[in-house]
């Protein structure tokens, strides 16, 4: 793999994570849109490692609250503050996605990265995520958020392993279906992305590394997705404090109908 190949696949990686868009859908079409070589599923999550660097980095207040939190959880042995709960919460959430995870990973890596149903995820979620955002109630912020919120939106982030649907995308869409209003639907889902690409990137950067190496275009790739990541991150908070997901629903909407399009004239 080129460094200017690494580089694409970093910067499209990074901004896709966090926008409502499905990174997993564009990292796969990139190539094939391109003509590259697919560098493959574990290439992809080693990326988010520097997705990971920027999580850490944006939100470094609140993991270190929350892990304040955990260590007072385990002296106490009690959940007492809304602190505790927050963490709990995340625990919840994170606990769908990894049991999904573990089940499916094999069709993860093949059947679910056919180009054909990723086209169809984008075209669905972007439906989901539009009528979510247009009819739900909007009243509701984070500190609302209870036990069965958090489960429901782990259910949510399991149909991520299908590239096209989005971990963004589908849990913001299962927050705002509960009511809870833009920012605080974006907030949760950046917050509970961190323990699951946590794992996703400890399981599956060696295997990246035994294939590729430590290498130049490895090490480009990660550092352009941290710096687009962080950059994401800030940009979407900022807009949905404003705007709708609205734009988000027709760009997966043009582009799932347009990746259709590319596989009917390249067909055979």
């Amino acid at each position: 793999m080129s460094v200017w190949h690494a580089l694409v696949l970093g910067i499209v990686q990074g901004l896709a994570e966090f926008l409502p868009i499905s990174s997993s859908a564009h990292l796969a079409l990139t190539p094939l849109l391109f003509g590259w070589r697919d560098p493959g599923l574990a290439f992809d999550v080693a990326l988010h490692l520097g997705t990971l660097l920027a999580l850490a980095w944006y939100f470094r207040t609140e993991w270190i609250a929350l892990a304040g939190a955990g260590v007072d959880i385990l002296r106490q042995r009690a959940v007492r503050t809304a602190q505790h709960w927050q963490l709990v919460y995340l625990v919840i959430a994170t606990i769908p996605g990894a049991i999904a995870g573990l089940l499916v990973k094999d069709y993860a890596e093949t059947v679910f990265r056919a180009p054909a149903l990723t086209a169809v995820a984008l075209m669905v979620m972007g439906v989901l995520l539009w009528a979510a955002d247009r009819f739900a109630r909007r009243t509701r912020v984070l500190g609302e958020l209870r036990a069965r919120d958090a489960l429901l939106v782990g259910l949510a982030q399991m149909f991520a392993l299908v590239p096209g649907v989005s971990r963004s995308g589908s849990t913001m869409t299962a927050a705002r279906t509960l009511g809870f209003d833009r920012p605080s639907a974006a907030r949760f889902s950046f917050l509970m992305s961190m323990p699951i690409t946590l794992a996703a990137v400890v399981v599956k950067t060696p295997d990246a590394v035994a294939e590729h190496g430590v290498s130049l275009p490895l090490i480009v790739g990660i550092v352009a997705a941290a710096i687009s990541s962080w950059l994401a991150i800030d940009i979407l908070l900022k807009y949905v404090s404003r705007y709708s997901f609205g734009i988000f629903a027709l760009y997966r909407l043009v582009l799932g109908a347009g990746v259709l399009y590319w596989l009917s004239r390249h067909a055979g």
